[in-house]
């Protein structure tokens, strides 16, 4: 793509809010609003001839629900607008095939959020290095982490700008999630070399030059005993409680410490997914990876009753560490941030790619005599080396050889796609 290109993208950015306890409530109040406001519209459409279900009923019954119900008072005007204009693209989405029907959201399996859905509203500020003020319409004046540059003042413009924000609760507290439009001009052709990734277990990010990509644990071991004592004493209080008897304070506020663990090792994994591909992305102009299905590989092997599965348990823990691992989030931050950085990201088919010998080309049944080590049993071969970086070369082995995966109809075919041929190293 050419720099004289421009093009206008669109990205949020999330921040972590610094909240009083008044402020927390009024937040909450505010996202309990927004979600009784969804169920109330959900109902009304329920009820309502097909004839009637416009935008403009839906308004006015909301405005009459905001005077007659009054802690949908907490709720800020544009916030309920907005609402209800998702409330009608879901249908849309819905009609469309992109997602599916509405539903009614509970209070306990629903994350709690709120649109502010104009920039100007916000008026947000730098304070220092560390700290940006922003305003959040009810509740006031509060800080925010400043982890990024917003174009605010005199960055400002037509050219960039925050359109809106949406506030986001989580385990770990209240973030506000800004959204950034900007112009930017069109990345020029990657001169980066190819490259194949295999992504595993035992090594997370293995590439074809013979590179790998490796994580310690999430949580320290600190960390990981404070959770298991959590798990246990969650454990216990449950089998304590009565059939039919409401969850107890201290129950929930194990629950609660619980979620706060996890949350924090999700973090962690998000940003070491992020540095790393934006490594790989900035260093290689063709990534290519394998089209895996994952909803298949952590299938449980449990079974049935008439035909019980074998090693459940170890199956079992296969796929929580292929969950863990989050492959397909992988395969999408490379997706976007190559294409942003002026390169491709190509997927091959995954069938084989770990039993054949990179160096001879052959598939001989026992090759990987491990996880970590593959030996070809060729004996004109003889070839010896690490297994994740033997079906990295693979990988890329299928992308030369014009085999790449592309989209029809819903489904993947193989087809001969023109190989891009690679630069002279700089």
């Amino acid at each position: 793509m050419s720099q004289d290109t421009v093009f206008k993208r669109q990205f949020g950015h999330r921040a972590r809010l610094a909240l009083s306890h008044d402020e927390v409530l009024k937040s909450d109040a505010q996202a309990h609003a927004a979600r009784t406001m969804w169920n109330l519209l959900h109902a009304w459409w329920q009820m309502m001839p097909k004839d009637k279900r416009t935008l403009a009923n839906a308004d006015a019954a909301i405005r009459q629900a905001r005077e007659d119900i009054g802690f949908l008072a907490a709720l800020p005007a544009q916030a309920a607008q907005a609402v209800l204009k998702t409330y009608f693209q879901a249908w849309k989405n819905c009609w469309d095939g992109r997602a599916d029907a509405p539903t009614f959201k509970g209070r306990l399996r629903t994350v709690m959020s709120v649109d502010i859905p104009q920039g100007r509203d916000l008026n947000i500020l730098r304070v220092h290095r560390r700290w940006g003020m922003v305003n959040i319409p009810k509740v006031g004046r509060v800080r925010f982490r400043w982890t990024k540059d917003l174009p605010v003042g005199k960055l400002a413009g037509a050219e960039s700008r925050i359109t809106g924000a949406r506030l986001v609760k989580d385990t770990l507290g209240w973030h506000i999630a800004f959204r950034v439009q900007t112009l930017e001009a069109g990345p020029e052709a990657h001169q980066g070399l190819e490259v194949g990734i295999d992504v595993g277990v035992t090594v997370p990010i293995a590439l074809s030059d013979g590179q790998t990509y490796e994580h310690g644990e999430w949580l320290t071991a600190k960390e990981k005993a404070r959770l298991r004592r959590l798990e246990q004493r969650a454990a216990q209080r449950k089998r304590q409680r009565q059939p039919g008897e409401p969850t107890s304070r201290r129950l929930h506020h194990t629950y609660d410490r619980i979620a706060g663990l996890r949350a924090k090792a999700k973090r962690r994994a998000l940003d070491w997914q992020h540095k790393t591909t934006t490594t790989i992305a900035r260093t290689y102009g063709t990534v290519v990876v394998e089209a895996l299905t994952i909803t298949n590989m952590v299938k449980s092997a449990r079974g049935t009753i008439e035909e019980p599965g074998k090693n459940v348990a170890q199956k079992s823990g296969l796929n929580r560490s292929i969950s863990g691992q989050a492959w397909g989030r992988t395969v999408t931050m490379l997706a976007y941030k190559t294409a942003r950085h002026g390169g491709i990201l190509v997927k091959v088919p995954a069938p084989g790619t770990s039993r054949r010998c990179s160096a001879c080309g052959h598939t001989m049944p026992g090759s990987r005599e491990s996880q970590a080590v593959f030996v070809c049993k060729n004996p004109d071969c003889g070839w010896s080396g690490n297994a994740d970086h033997n079906a990295a070369r693979n990988v890329l082995h299928l992308y030369r050889m014009g085999l790449a995966l592309i989209p029809a109809a819903g489904r993947a075919v193989v087809r001969r796609a023109k190989r891009v041929k690679p630069a002279t190293a700089r």
